[in-house]
């Protein structure tokens, strides 16, 4: 290959890791690098995200007002919708607390003769049958306040268990009938895909996500080392 092309390819590439590699990295960075470099807390982090957003959208030459605007609007409508199932959500455990539900809840599972683990194993089938049917945020604010004192009392690291929790509900996503990953593929998906071929297809990485979750209850120590070098 003469130099002049050897060269002309090489800009090429390096043009193309400009635009395709560093943006999705320094994106990354923006929001993770700030959490574990201790600039930023969680929500500052989320605006930071949406600042390194808005930076790449003005480089690319695609920071126009109409799309702020859409953007603006959308956010909004996505936050009063969390925010009205989180509202619900805290008046259904605030009324449950109340009434002892969550001491019965508690006393039930405890008693349960199946050992720490055969509970533990309870607790995430009953996450995994919710994530069926309801939005993964009203399972955290309603199911998580009544499973984090049941964690402590099994003698579960709060972070592994916050972990596990979080692992099995991903499968939310994934898991018919309401499940947000159907959803996103069959809106864009060919006319000739149906929802039948999408349930058939998720099965797979149905069974991927419970093979790391039994992987991460096997060796605690993929989810606890880092937070402890951190803490420490």
């Amino acid at each position: 290959m003469p130099v002049e092309e050897r060269q002309a390819s090489l800009k090429k590439k390096m043009f193309l890791l400009l635009t395709s590699i560093f943006p999705p990295l320094f994106l990354i960075f923006a929001v993770l690098g700030t959490i574990f470099l201790g600039m930023a807390s969680v929500t500052e982090a989320a605006g930071m995200g949406a600042l390194a957003s808005i930076l790449l959208a003005a480089l690319y030459g695609k920071l126009k007002f109409q799309i702020v605007k859409e953007a603006c609007r959308k956010t909004l409508g996505i936050t009063s919708m969390i925010l009205m199932v989180a509202l619900g959500a805290s008046f259904f455990s605030g009324v449950f607390t109340f009434l002892d539900g969550g001491e019965v809840i508690s006393n039930l599972l405890l008693g349960l003769p199946f050992g720490r683990y055969g509970v533990l194993a309870t607790l995430l089938l009953l996450l995994l049958i919710l994530g069926m049917f309801l939005d993964w945020i009203g399972i955290v604010l309603i199911c998580v306040p009544l499973f984090t004192p049941i964690g402590d009392a099994l003698g579960f690291d709060p972070i592994w268990f916050a972990v596990i929790i979080m692992i099995n509900l991903q499968m939310s996503f994934l898991t018919p009938p309401f499940a947000y990953s159907i959803f996103y593929l069959k809106g864009i998906a060919p006319p000739e895909v149906t929802t039948a071929h999408i349930y058939k297809g998720v099965i797979p990485f149905v069974g991927l996500q419970l093979l790391g979750l039994m992987i991460c209850i096997l060796f605690p120590d993929l989810i606890t080392f880092l937070p402890e070098k951190l803490i420490k």
